[in-house]
């Protein structure tokens, strides 16, 4: 007979509290604000930079499974199927045919979308996971970000009924994203199940932006970052004062942040 305890697995993602809307996910673990701290101090350096990375990364795929893919019934034998023919595993699993796309926004993306595409490949079958590139840079007038320049992309398919996950590490003004999400969209390759977008740093004006223009998209962060906010409003619950808060400095770059984390992974920061 099934063990109930296995039949409905209940799962409640571990966030912290916002006002950010209901489609944003902040997560409160306190071994990834402790990784993502090491990451983010001037002290650490490569190769820790990528093995930290890998370590948030895997982290941040499994929490996204675990909330967003649908699960299924699996009956499956273990090893002591041999000497007791009730060594049978039934119960939820997440469902091995749910589709997967990656999508890599080089160079800050590439090792991210390339761990949680592995994390995937891990939980579903693995011709059900796919990897897209999108070469995006961006855009600056007097010295602010506006927008983004996509120079090139190698789409491998459609999109129909897929999760498509977008992980991009720092998300500082969301010209980045929202540029990708809307070229997928104008591909016209099918109606993906849904689109998330999965960062280790996030700032309160890329959650105003992204959820302006699409507010269809899943956001999922480690950490929000608001270091430039008065006292008051960092004294407040995050997004209670949304309109106040800031973490972005005069060259649009994080704070307290990590820099520039596309040439910290890629070894390019004098």
């Amino acid at each position: 007979m099934p063990d109930i305890h296995h039949a409905r697995l209940a799962y409640r993602l571990s966030e912290a509290r916002h006002r950010y809307g209901p489609r944003v996910h902040i997560l409160a673990h306190p071994t990834l604000m402790t990784v993502l701290a090491r990451l983010c101090s001037p002290a650490t350096r490569q190769p820790d930079i990528s093995r930290l990375t890998r370590m948030l990364y895997q982290a941040l795929a499994l929490a996204i499974a675990d909330n967003e893919l649908p699960r299924a019934r699996a009956r499956i034998p273990t090893r002591m199927r041999k000497y007791h023919p009730e060594a049978v595993y039934d119960g939820e699993v997440i469902d091995p045919a749910a589709r997967l796309v990656v999508v890599d926004i080089a160079r800050a993306g590439i090792l991210p979308t390339q761990t949680c595409f592995e994390a995937f490949c891990e939980l579903v079958r693995p011709d059900r996971v796919r990897q897209d590139h999108i070469f995006a840079q961006r855009v600056t007038a007097n010295g602010r970000v506006t927008g983004a320049d996509l120079r090139a992309s190698k789409i491998g398919g459609r999109f129909d009924g897929a999760f498509v996950v977008i992980p991009d590490p720092m998300a500082a003004t969301g010209a980045s994203l929202a540029a990708v999400v809307t070229h997928l969209e104008k591909l016209r390759r099918g109606r993906p199940r849904r689109i998330v977008a999965a960062h280790l740093i996030v700032t309160p004006e890329y959650l105003r932006r992204v959820r302006r223009e699409h507010p269809h998209v899943r956001i999922y962060a480690v950490r929000v970052d608001r270091g430039l906010s008065a006292r008051r409003v960092l004294a407040s619950i995050a997004g209670e004062h949304w309109d106040r808060e800031r973490g972005l400095n005069d060259r649009q770059y994080i704070v307290p942040g990590a820099g520039g984390f596309g040439e910290l992974l890629s070894g390019s920061l004098e």
